[in-house]
């Protein structure tokens, strides 16, 4: 009896041992799955390739010819500027001028100054854009320009104005609207209005006397020859010496004739010009 009795009171121990077992387990079961973090869903699936990533080599590059750029002379600097203007007659601000050629006009007070003051460069206080000495846009305004200049305009004076004057400028020549002459002293192209609803008639005597007349050979004394007649030449030659000699340019040496008969005793005259009277010939 003492034997059975013993019996179940150990059988009783053992369910209590199992009920506690299966107590914990139940609770660490419970307490993993409230800690455990959820799976993060997954993206969208894009078809795009993912952008190359910048190489750190590539970057100091850039970084190293941007400093090299802003610690440049003013007028380096200034000239980036006005190429940017003039290539794409666009105006800027200085943001973005900065982002065209990575010269920092708010950050140089000097270059900043220097662009609103040069006369290539027009600032309305918040953009920058080209400035041409004239304001032509297409080619009937270049007409309407040149025949307001009866003395002539110098071609240097037109060839900022728009990207294709030049070409403009030979159409009309080809049309017979103008005339483009060179000087004989720069080797400068001069234009010069020719209105064909104005019919002129020119003897042969006059022609002919008009091709004998003997010219000076220095620009200089043409100039003053044509101040005593009442006429304004279309250019100043001693000016424009003078600024070449303080700026230290010297004079351009004058091509050798290659023609053998050609002397100093030769006379230069007016028949160098016979562009004057291709229209006249039949006449």
């Amino acid at each position: 009896m003492a034997l059975q009795e013993k019996l179940d009171r150990f059988n009783k121990q053992q369910e209590k041992c199992q009920s506690m077992l299966s107590n914990i387990a139940a609770k660490s079961s419970s307490s993993r799955a409230a800690v455990a973090p959820k799976p993060a869903p997954a993206p969208p699936f894009s078809g795009a390739r993912p952008s190359a990533p910048v190489k750190f080599s590539n970057d100091t590059e850039r970084l190293q010819h941007i400093n090299s750029i802003r610690k440049s002379p003013v007028g380096a600097q200034m000239k980036r500027v006005i190429d940017i203007l003039f290539q794409s007659r666009q105006a800027f601000t200085p943001e973005q001028i900065n982002e065209a050629c990575y010269v920092d006009v708010n950050g140089n007070r000097d270059v900043f100054e220097g662009l609103r003051k040069n006369p290539k460069v027009y600032y309305d206080g918040k953009r920058f854009s080209y400035k041409a000495k004239h304001d032509v846009k297409n080619k009937n305004e270049l007409l309407v320009l040149i025949r307001k200049f009866i003395e002539g305009i110098a071609v240097i004076d037109l060839k900022d104005a728009y990207p294709n004057v030049m070409e403009d400028l030979q159409a009309l020549k080809a049309a017979g609207q103008i005339w483009l002459l060179s000087n004989f002293d720069s080797q400068e192209d001069i234009a010069f209005p020719n209105d064909p609803r104005v019919p002129i008639k020119v003897d042969d005597d006059l022609k002919e006397l008009f091709r004998s007349i003997e010219l000076p050979r220095d620009m200089l004394d043409i100039e003053k020859d044509l101040q005593k007649n009442g006429m304004k030449p279309a250019t100043n030659t001693a000016k424009r010496r003078a600024a070449a000699q303080v700026q230290g340019i010297s004079a351009k040496p004058k091509p050798k004739q290659k023609n053998k008969e050609f002397s100093k005793k030769a006379k230069l005259t007016n028949a160098h010009l016979p562009e004057l009277f291709q229209n006249l010939k039949s006449s």
